[in-house]
């Protein structure tokens, strides 16, 4: 289903006098597999029109799981129903239920207001002048009106008149790449000291303390070898690797991803793939071919005899652009990345039979 189609559909036939049981809930509850195609890889989406009954406002989200992995806390990006179904708002929001258990109400659709503010503040305004800062979801009940408070930035489409298909999935993918300059952004004013900003960040293991030395090392010939390190994987990522991961094992490769610090190593007809993945952060597909290019240099280097053969693949999230793939090509690395609901590749990748 395209996904102009599933929200027209969804907007047509939502009417929560039919319960949990009608075919807008069950189109919501299966927006999982139709958005995830849209968005880059790593990333989750879920539809829902209600848990114990239905919603006045039904919404599809879309979460970064290294931020959140549900509606009631932190930033996330949703498509919001308005009760009156006459629009549906895409909006860069935040969860408010965490909040409210600790703040109480009023409180927190303060705090909500307050830390939109100062997120949006973080944006150039000519970037985001053609969207709007406040929405309308047409309903009194709680959860709307707290929708209403947590918006930072949104694009309302008539259900009567949407875009085309290639604008709407175009807004999503912008919006996708806003969410992810929005958490940096959070960041770096909560660590400046403002009070607006109340969203915790995820916590990180502490990097390992190492002290000082001085130990020249012989001038003698010596093999190098790799030490064991923390590198931190974030969510997003192993949720790539995953994917990618049983999508080889069903094209007949042997995977494995025991392999630190390597992420993933596939075998088939005798053929060896070193792959290292890449969350592409806001369309920048330029920072993460360079840092892919860096480790499978260095770990082909390191961690292989010279006389084995290995493949190098860069596993992206998204399309990292035509240049990239071309350099990535002239250093023998193979790059494959997310397409819809299954996978796109360089010739080196689909010559190996990785896409």
């Amino acid at each position: 289903m395209y996904l102009r189609e599933l929200i027209e559909a969804i907007g047509l036939k939502y009417d929560r006098t039919l319960g949990m049981s009608s075919q807008a809930q069950k189109l919501l509850r299966g927006a999982k597999e139709e958005v995830e195609q849209w968005i880059p890889g790593g990333y989750i989406a879920q539809g829902s029109g209600g848990t114990g009954g239905a919603s006045y406002c039904p919404w599809i989200a879309i979460f970064d799981p290294d931020e959140t992995t549900t509606a009631q806390r932190g930033m996330y990006v949703v498509y919001l129903f308005a009760a009156d179904m006459k629009t549906v708002a895409l909006t860069l929001n935040q969860g408010v239920t965490e909040l409210r258990k600790t703040h109480g109400g009023a409180k927190a659709r303060k705090l909500l207001k307050q830390q939109a503010e100062a997120i949006r503040s973080v944006f150039n305004p000519a970037d985001v002048q053609d969207l709007e800062a406040t929405i309308d979801l047409r309903a009194t009940a709680t959860l709307p009106v707290d929708y209403e408070y947590g918006n930072i930035l949104a694009r309302i489409y008539t259900l009567t008149d949407l875009p085309t298909e290639q604008e709407m999935v175009a807004d999503l993918q912008r919006f996708v790449r806003l969410y992810a300059l929005a958490l940096e952004g959070r960041e770096e004013v909560r660590q400046s000291g403002d009070a607006a900003i109340v969203t915790a960040p995820v916590a990180k293991p502490p990097p390992k303390k190492k002290t000082a030395e001085f130990k020249p090392k012989s001038d003698a010939d010596y093999r190098q070898t790799i030490e064991q390190q923390v590198i931190v994987k974030t969510k997003k990522h192993e949720t790539l690797v995953k994917e990618y991961g049983l999508f080889l094992q069903a094209a007949g490769f042997e995977v494995a991803t025991n392999v630190h610090p390597r992420d993933l190593v596939a075998d088939r007809d005798d053929a060896h793939w070193l792959i290292e993945a890449k969350i592409v952060k806001a369309g920048n597909g330029v920072h993460a071919a360079r840092e892919a290019v860096g480790q499978l240099l260095f770990y082909s280097f390191f961690l292989y005899e010279a006389s084995v053969p290995v493949g190098k693949v860069a596993l992206f999230s998204e399309a990292v652009g035509e240049a990239c793939v071309q350099l990535l090509e002239q250093l023998g690395i193979a790059a494959v990345w997310k397409n819809g609901h299954g996978w796109a590749g360089s010739p080196a990748a689909v010559a190996g039979g990785l896409c």
